[in-house]
């Protein structure tokens, strides 16, 4: 075993040692005299078994559990080529000139060749890394030790004078502080936003049954939501895909690399957004009849349905520019780890429409008493409607102004757009057109064929079986991706981006990994849950509708296991887009909208057209369960062949095992529940809650039984929160 290194002790070097005669203690010619141990302290040997002085590399912070939480994105490991290949810890000594030293505990090594001679993390220097005792590495892994003077030991010789012991003791360096881990920052940011979503969700939901209760589930549903539908349709076509997949990693980057943290790359991106969707907003006001007649020929077919649904078209297009204004805010809060206001600022926009269709229902009476219809509604109706959707969106995008304030950013109109990388993020922008005309080309097919099937059910009398049922039952069914998929994969983009930037693709994989196998969590069970208990969920919610609402929870139900790879889908999107890649989504967003738009065809041409949204819907997730195996592919291939596929579908797969019997349980118990006490408010309410114990509680046993760890993690996670 070797002592520490301490310098030149005059021994190996030419310097006469005690055995060639010089006596211990007498002084040599040319040299310091070396200080006189102190009884109780041995200067050669006092740091051999001394604590690891590189507190840093501890052991503690290598299990696996600890890993989890290293965030490789900030500190990214050396590029390869670094350090040179292992070789020998010392070169081969020369034959002693000096025989052994009796007097000395341990004879001094010689000194390592010059440049790195083994392999250490992080660049550490071989000349000023000592050796540590293994009883002390293993005793004192996990304890938080002072950090000494590492290169104390190199003068210790060149003084003339023994120090005294409390000289001698290294000094104390103040610890360093540890950065916050990467679940706890990640979950607090996903918290935030899930809860923020919840609440918009909540009233969103309160929205549509107001809304509901207003002009009902029928055709006059379908054209005012055709006409609120058609602005979102072309924001998110010109430039709504564009902000959300493209120009949050290069605001990062901006943020990153500018010397201003971003702001004025910021106010070019909002002052080029302000002045596009005016131009466009403009345009398509004019255009609305040409939109309405696109959307559903159908409804411009009737001259009734045509004059409501352009001039609800008028008060909604505009929208989109706050729509607009409303987003490039919120990712520039993104970007500067704002989370929250894009979360919340939509609850202002619910309280606001259901405001209105409240007063509608005061002025006109609700639906089921009215019975409201194109033929029947007021022009003083249509511009309470129009202009109260028109406020909701203007309040959620002026709301945002103060969070700005907040984070220090300044809005100010720029225009000098040229040599700024606009002009890269719009190359880039323009393969994330491609990927929403795609998408919104499968829309329009599936509006078109459910508007048209709605009327024809309609006058058969099955109302709630159009787009309006098919908009509806897609709103509850997105709600668990939108609080946790989105949530978690929102507060992880910007992270995904920079690791994506700094090459490291073991990171992006870990992340990808990490969003997939969290969220799924709740999405399997959601999704089995809308499959067993659609019916009940849509007679509860929609019961002031009339009879259209069990048609609703018919249209749940087929969207039910679709949400699984619709979820899966999103996740594994967000890795293109973190290498700037929007051609690859492209291509397979046409998959998915190709599978979609055909079989809703053929559901529309076989199925009786009471059934043929349904169909619509079951085709909606097979859509997504194709694009998902493409996109998995390429997202693999690109990471270098590894996506953590086995730990992901290990996961999926247990899930699933226990969600199929907690299915047919709460399937049966609502079904039997609403045989005894009818499908009314009452009925409903009870199948639901029965049912929805029914399948936690299985689920809950049978993960158990599977260890799920996911689930018994978030389980012990929600238990020590709750102090249990």
């Amino acid at each position: 075993m070797n002592a520490p290194y301490d310098g030149d002790r005059a021994q190996g070097t030419g310097g006469p040692t005690p055995s060639q005669g010089t006596a211990p203690g007498t002084p040599v010619p040319g040299q310091v005299p070396a200080p006189a141990p102190a009884p109780d302290h041995d200067p050669y040997v006092q740091d051999a078994y001394d604590y690891d002085p590189y507190r840093s590399q501890d052991l503690s912070a290598q299990d696996p559990v600890a890993e989890v939480l290293y965030d490789r994105a900030s500190h990214p490991p050396p590029p390869p080529g670094t350090y040179q290949e292992p070789g020998p810890l010392y070169a081969a000594p020369a034959a002693p000139s000096y025989a052994p030293d009796p007097h000395v505990w341990a004879q001094t090594p010689p000194p390592e060749p010059d440049g790195p001679s083994r392999h250490l993390p992080y660049g550490d220097s071989p000349a000023t890394t000592e050796f540590v005792g293994v009883d002390s590495l293993v005793t004192r892994a996990t304890e938080e030790q002072p950090e000494p003077d590492a290169f104390a030991h190199l003068y210790r010789d060149q003084e003339a004078a023994p120090r005294t012991a409390v000289e001698d003791a290294p000094v104390a360096a103040p610890a360093p502080a540890k950065p916050a881990g990467r679940a706890a920052s990640l979950l607090k940011s996903s918290a935030l936003m899930a809860a923020g979503t919840i609440v918009s969700r909540i009233t969103g939901f309160l929205r549509t049954l107001v809304i509901a209760g207003a002009i009902g589930v029928g055709t006059f549903n379908d054209t005012y939501q055709i006409a609120n539908t058609l602005p979102t349709m072309i924001y998110v076509l010109v430039g709504g895909g564009a902000l959300n997949a493209v120009f949050i990693p290069q605001l990062v980057r901006a943020m990153k690399n500018d010397d201003d943290g971003g702001e004025a790359y910021a106010n070019r991106l909002l002052t080029l957004v302000v002045v596009l969707l005016a131009a466009i907003t403009t345009i398509c006001v004019l255009a609305a009849p040409v939109f309405i007649t696109m959307m559903s020929p159908k409804i411009a077919s009737d001259p009734q349905q045509m004059d409501v649904a352009v001039a609800f078209a008028r008060y909604c297009l505009p929208t989109m520019f706050f729509m607009g204004i409303h987003v490039v805010l919120g990712q520039i809060l993104n970007a500067r780890g704002r989370f929250g206001a894009m979360m919340w600022t939509p609850v202002l926009n619910n309280i606001v429409v259901i405001a209105t269709f409240g007063a509608f229902i005061w002025a006109f009476g609700g639906f089921t008493t009215s019975g409201v219809s194109a033929a029947t509604v007021t022009s003083d109706g249509v511009r309470l409607l129009g202009l109260g959707t028109l406020l909701g969106l203007t309040v959620q995008a002026l709301a945002m102004l103060p969070y700005l304030r907040d984070a220090g950013f300044t809005p100010r109109l720029r225009f000098d757009w040229k040599g700024h990388g606009l002009g890269k993020a719009a190359r880039l922008a323009k393969w994330t057109f491609f990927f929403v005309l795609a998408n919104q080309v499968g829309l329009v097919i599936v509006t078109q064929l459910a508007t048209w099937a709605g009327a024809v059910a309609e006058k058969q009398g099955h109302p709630g079986t159009g787009i309006t049922a098919y908009n509806y039952a897609l709103l509850l069914w997105q709600m668990p991706q939108a609080i946790i998929t989105v949530s978690v994969m929102t507060a992880v983009l910007p992270r995904i981006s920079r690791s994506a930037h700094d090459g490291d693709a073991a990171a992006v994989r870990d992340d990808i990994s990490y969003g997939l196998r969290t969220s799924a969590v709740a999405i399997v069970p959601c999704a089995f849950a809308f499959l067993a208990l659609g019916v009940p969920m849509a007679t509860l919610l929609y019961a002031g509708s009339g009879a259209g609402a069990q048609n609703i929870g018919y249209v749940l139900m087929a969207f039910g296991l679709g949400l699984i790879p619709y979820s899966v889908q999103y996740v594994v999107l967000r890795g293109f887009y973190a290498y700037e890649d929007t051609r690859t989504p492209f291509y397979n967003t046409v998959i998915v909208a190709a599978v979609n738009a055909s079989v809703s065809v053929a559901a529309f041409f076989v199925l009786p057209a009471r059934w043929a949204v349904v169909g619509m819907a079951a085709a909606y997730g097979l859509g997504y369960a194709v694009g998902v195996g493409v996109a998995w592919r390429r997202l693999r291939t690109r990471l270098g062949g590894d996506l953590d596929g086995a730990h992901v579908m290990r996961t999926y797969a247990r899930l699933t095992g226990a969600c199929v019997p907690a299915a047919a349980v709460a399937g049966g118990a609502a079904y039997g529940i609403t045989q005894w006490l009818g499908s009314g408010v009452l009925g409903s309410a009870a199948a639901l809650a029965g049912g929805g114990i029914a399948l936690a509680a299985v689920f809950l046993i049978a993960a158990k039984r599977m260890r799920i760890e996911e689930l018994n993690a978030m389980v012990g996670m929600v238990r020590g929160r709750l102090g249990r």
